[in-house]
């Protein structure tokens, strides 16, 4: 048995040509993934479409109505950023679908890995920042309905915060929030986590992972989670567009061991999505990508993996 991870063709979806958001990389994470044999084809795993009764754990049934319907007004779409179609409602549905599944696996194998995912700046009734429903929440929200889990964690190392996330679970003993995040970035309005870390503009590798090591085996001791969510945004890199930090590829593949080992040697299982990443070198981007994948399978294989 080798790393669970999940993937679906339906991942990527047609946006105007020009358009910031590389939507074109979860293609080419996979392509990179099954080249280098990170990924596995029988331990690949394609998720279905949820029921809009899962996603309105989470959201309000009449904003899924409309954004599923594509009946959603201007300004909401404008503040979404991406422009309404059939085949990006189904992608976006279908990557809540990759969530669900990844949570799922890292209950069953200890440690699963999506290609996607990471949707945390969408709020009940709106989305916002490129995110539209709340892969997080949702997730976590049908594995409590389900009874798989009682108590999660979300440890969120996206550049950005994750305001809707937070905003989510605000007063929810059952959810504990943990954003790591640039201080001088968006969203301009926080929210507030169970925990919120802001890091200043140019942090560098030991910088960020002295911090990361000062507070997550503390979260996990106290917060006893059932699951760990991780959000492995790498957008922390020096040269994303939109980030304003300053790890390096080594930096970001030390912080991915750091989590998931720390996690694991606490008994949690852990489900991790990519979460932002935002560069005109898209082979650098997706390779920077890949660095969760390529931690999770080293750990996968020394931990967890049981011997033919």
């Amino acid at each position: 048995m080798s790393l669970p991870i999940v993937y679906h063709p339906d991942y990527i979806a047609p946006l105007p040509e020009g358009h910031r958001f590389p939507m074109s990389k979860f293609k080419l994470l996979y392509e990179l993934l099954l080249a280098d044999g990170i990924a596995q084809l029988d331990c690949v795993y394609r998720p279905e479409v949820p029921s809009r009764e899962l996603i309105e754990l989470v959201h309000l049934p009449e904003y899924v109505r409309a954004y599923c319907e594509g009946t959603l007004d201007p300004k909401a779409q404008r503040r979404i950023g991406l422009p309404w179609s059939p085949a990006l409602a189904n992608r976006t549905c279908v990557a809540v679908g990759g969530t669900i599944l990844t949570a799922q696996l890292a209950l069953q194998y200890g440690l699963a890995c999506n290609t996607a995912g990471g949707t945390h700046h969408a709020f009940p009734g709106y989305g916002s920042g490129f995110c539209i429903f709340n892969d997080l929440a949702i997730a976590t929200r049908v594995l409590q309905q389900l009874g798989l889990v009682k108590k999660v964690l979300i440890v969120d190392l996206d550049v950005h915060q994750g305001d809707g996330t937070a905003c989510i679970f605000q007063d929810d003993p059952s959810v504990f929030t943990f954003s790591m995040h640039c201080e001088a970035n968006f969203p301009n309005n926080k929210q507030k986590s169970d925990l919120d870390v802001p890091l200043p503009v140019g942090l560098d590798d030991d910088g960020y992972l002295h911090i990361l090591a000062k507070y997550l085996s503390d979260v996990l001791s106290q917060v006893q989670p059932d699951l760990v969510l991780y959000d492995a945004g790498v957008d922390t890199h020096a040269s994303d567009r939109l980030g304003k930090l300053a790890l390096t590829d080594l930096g970001i593949y030390r912080r991915e061991m750091q989590v998931l080992t720390t996690c694991l040697a606490a008994g949690c299982p852990v489900a991790c999505v990519i979460g932002g990443g935002y560069a005109d070198d898209l082979q650098g981007l997706v390779a920077r990508h890949s660095l969760l994948h390529r931690a999770a399978k080293v750990i996968y294989q020394q931990c967890l993996a049981v011997p033919s």
